[in-house]
């Protein structure tokens, strides 16, 4: 008797290992180009969203690490795990879903110019399999942010991934919106994240400060312009929050967080039955100012009280 029970055992812990502990309703599968603090706190807002709606989600996690070929290798592989919806966090890897994928729902986020990169017809009727959220740069209100700490300001670099097609559109708009305030746009291109560093000293001496848009080539590494800005003295200002912790003296931006919960709602749409052929592409409405007082006056800046006063969160 007991020689059976001790067999019986045996074979039920062989078998438990195999099975699932609790089957997941739905499967959601996430293709981001790269990790840094915006892209992971937006994937995490997305999953945070779908768990306060209830809804038991089994998720697979990928990272192009700014690699189009691994994006587009990705985007076949989550043709094989068969998700209930596709995510694609930011502009390439959304465009490496939309090429892959024509038959599961796909709910891009972070995507700067959705008409632009070809994702969607239009933001009001996106048409075929996918819609989204776009983080259009308010860049007018990032420049008077600017301006606040160099009212004299006459010209300001930019470091970006030309092969980004969302990084293009920004910096058209940045040379628009400067233009019209009398301030000249030096450029300084990369084509990864090792040649960030380069870039930013190819600025100085050329120009008064540097803007950082949400290029996620130059952001993943973000903290080599910091470093670059406390030697030489020379402004850094971003176009998302998170990269405040990381050395930017500030920011006016979207909360990625939050868009990712707000993505993480069109995604809950999506699983109830909605079709993102019929969802218009959202954007968030709300900004925030973050401060880092700290790298301000290593950069050879004052602070303001009104600026100060100002901002949603000051980086102690």
């Amino acid at each position: 008797m007991k020689r059976f029970s001790y067999q019986l055992i045996f074979l039920i812990s062989l078998v438990l290992p195999a099975l699932p502990l609790c089957a997941a309703d739905y499967t959601v599968s996430f293709n981001q180009i790269v990790e840094h603090p915006a892209l992971d706190s937006l994937r995490q807002g997305v999953k945070d969203e779908l768990t306060a709606q209830g809804l038991s989600v089994n998720y697979h996690d990928h990272i192009a690490q700014g690699n189009i070929a691994t994006a587009n290798l990705i985007a076949k592989q989550m043709l094989g795990e068969n998700p209930d919806v596709a995510i694609g966090i930011a502009t390439p890897t959304a465009q490496a879903c939309a090429q892959a994928i024509k038959n599961i729902p796909i709910i891009f986020a972070a995507v700067t110019d959705p008409v632009g990169a070809g994702l969607v017809q239009s933001l009001e009727k996106p048409g075929g399999n996918i819609t989204g959220t776009s983080d259009m740069s308010p860049i007018d209100r990032q420049l008077e942010l600017i301006l606040e700490f160099l009212p004299e300001l006459k010209t300001i670099g930019v470091i970006y991934n030309s092969g980004e097609v969302n990084s293009v559109t920004l910096v058209r708009i940045l040379k628009e919106e400067a233009g019209k305030r009398g301030i000249v746009v030096e450029e300084a291109t990369v084509s990864n994240s090792a040649g960030v560093s380069q870039a930013a000293k190819s600025l100085i001496g050329r120009v008064e400060a540097a803007y950082i848009p949400t290029d996620n080539t130059v952001v993943s590494a973000f903290e080599a312009i910091s470093q670059v800005g406390y030697q030489a003295k020379l402004p850094i200002f971003a176009a998302d929050t998170n990269s405040v912790g990381r050395g930017a003296i500030a920011a006016l931006a979207v909360d990625y967080y939050k868009m990712g919960r707000q993505t993480g709602e069109m995604v809950s749409r999506v699983l109830k039955g909605a079709k993102p052929a019929e969802m218009p592409v959202e954007t968030l409405r709300e900004f925030q100012i973050h401060l880092n007082p700290a790298s301000a006056a290593k950069m050879g800046l004052d602070v303001t009280e009104a600026l100060l006063k100002k901002a949603d969160k000051i980086i102690e």
